[in-house]
């Protein structure tokens, strides 16, 4: 962590973990929704929870701008969660012949 303090590389490591936790949310959100549906939102919510928790826990400006962007990408996944049915319910995307859905 010094390498990056000493060679002013932190806000560029944060722009690639920004990149690629927000790059790994979308088909998480696809994969969540096509086997679980929207009632898995809570579980986006309680990461969210517990990333906000690590952000304000820590003392390391690299850990807790990350712990940020992994809190506010899964709540923002709750939204996607209830988008993704909708992109379902239009054809964009498969639904899952092994669940019942409600539309």
């Amino acid at each position: 962590m010094e390498f990056l303090a000493e060679y002013h590389l932190s806000g560029i490591v944060i722009g690639i973990c920004t990149f690629l936790i927000i790059g790994i949310f979308h088909p998480v959100v696809v994969k969540a929704e096509y086997y679980w549906g929207t009632r898995c939102w809570w579980i986006f919510l309680v990461l969210g929870i517990l990333g906000i928790a690590g952000s304000v826990w820590t003392d390391h400006i690299l850990l807790a701008s990350l712990c940020g962007v992994f809190a506010f990408s899964s709540f923002w996944t709750i939204k996607e969660i209830f988008e993704q049915e909708q992109r379902v319910k239009k054809g964009w995307f498969p639904k899952n012949p092994k669940r019942t859905y409600k539309f």
